[in-house]
């Protein structure tokens, strides 16, 4: 007679031996002429390819009118009850099970949960493979548009909040942070400016070279001073120092609040009873109007600093008339041009910066995500607002 732990070790054996065999489909014919499915063995992920290549026949053989039986079912999976969805079909099977006797719950609840997923799967249609493509087309228009529009409502929705805040605390010095607006003023303008002066020195450079190159055809080389003054003090003075603000500091300003709102600490603000906007967003726009106009001068003089290293060593015009030239061919209202381009862009590129950094929702991918679109979209209006305002000052003569 065998003992306790023999019928023990025994039943344990029989029970691996029972999950190790792999599942079966066999059709066959009852007394009455119906046919029975019998599911048996072990419907596991372990088994896949062997249930999935002996169960082809009777798939193709299977009628619509049939007898399903799981009582030999040994062992089942979420890759067994999708075997047994593709081979019954998800209506069918979800139909079966709800009138199978004898099926325990969990089992009930699997086969029911996973033929809804193949369901949903087999009923999916790849965008375009009906042959619309041109529906298609429009639709990806439509939806980036309706994308366009609810980011400009939001940006003009964060100005007028951001406005509204700094009118508010305007003629309250006590809530001014200054020691913020110092930090970020020396993070945005005083870090920036050794790659501002060098950027726009070689620019200045590469377009005095240029400038020289096609005006000595008609003899003219001596207009190039001209070229660099109204170029770098009109436009890229405050488009190039602009444009690295954006790459910069945007990114920054995202990445920081994102990483802020991962970690809910603007949540925590808000439960203590301070404003995200007056506490975060107000010191970082703040320091770029008063940053981005220092730059903008560093730029221009760079600027017209290589533009005069080019004429002095490759044209030939001597410094003192480089600086004559400079001085009276150029009229103060290009400065006064260029400068007054650059509190609108530090305002747009921070505002854009913080609010793309509010929109974060807490993964790291959705960090990245957020900071390369306030990039994208700062020196895009960077550079449109640019655009429009040299037409606007063009047309009005300035």
């Amino acid at each position: 007679m065998p003992r306790p732990g023999q019928r023990e070790r025994t039943a344990n054996l029989a029970s691996m031996s029972s999950t190790d065999v792999p599942g079966r489909v066999d059709l066959l014919a009852d007394g009455d002429g119906s046919m029975t499915l019998r599911v048996s063995g072990a419907w596991t992920l372990a088994h896949f390819a062997a249930i999935e290549q002996q169960m082809q026949p009777a798939r193709r053989t299977l009628g619509a009118d049939f007898r399903l039986d799981l009582s030999a079912l040994s062992a089942l999976d979420t890759a067994g009850a999708g075997l047994l969805s593709l081979l019954l079909g998800p209506e069918r099977l979800r139909a079966v099970i709800t009138t199978l006797p004898g099926l325990v719950p969990e089992r009930r609840a699997l086969l029911g949960t996973v033929g809804g997923a193949v369901s949903d799967i087999l009923a999916y249609t790849p965008p375009g493979s009906d042959g619309l493509g041109f529906v298609e087309l429009l639709a990806r228009l439509g939806r980036t548009s309706e994308a366009i529009w609810c980011q400009l409502r939001a940006l003009l929705g964060f100005i007028g909040l951001v406005l509204e805040t700094l009118a508010r605390n305007m003629l309250r010095p006590r809530r001014w942070r200054m020691t913020a607006l110092v930090a970020q003023l020396e993070q945005t303008t005083l870090d920036a400016l050794p790659i501002v002066a060098l950027l726009s020195l070689m620019v200045g450079a590469v377009i005095a070279f240029l400038g020289a190159t096609v005006l000595s055809t008609y003899g003219a080389s001596v207009f190039t001073v001209d070229l660099v003054s109204f170029a770098f003090l009109r436009e890229f003075g405050v488009l190039l120092a602009a444009i690295l603000l954006a790459g910069r500091t945007a990114s920054a300003f995202t990445a920081q609040l994102g990483a802020m709102k991962s970690h809910e600490e603007i949540d925590a603000l808000r439960t203590i009873g301070l404003d995200p906007i007056e506490v975060l967003v107000l010191p970082r726009v703040l320091a770029l109007i008063l940053g981005l106009p220092m730059l903008t001068l560093i730029s221009m003089l760079a600027g017209v600093l290589g533009g005069a290293i080019v004429c002095v060593t490759v044209i030939g015009i001597p410094p003192a008339m480089f600086l004559s030239l400079f001085h009276a061919d150029t009229p103060l209202s290009y400065f006064w041009v260029g400068m007054s381009k650059a509190p609108v862009l530090a305002f747009l590129i921070g505002i854009i910066g913080c609010l793309e950094g509010f929109k974060v929702t807490g993964s790291a991918e959705s960090v990245g995500e957020r900071t390369t679109s306030s990039v994208v979209q700062a020196i895009f209006v960077v550079i449109m607002v640019d655009a429009l305002a040299a037409l606007f000052f063009m047309e009005m003569g300035w």
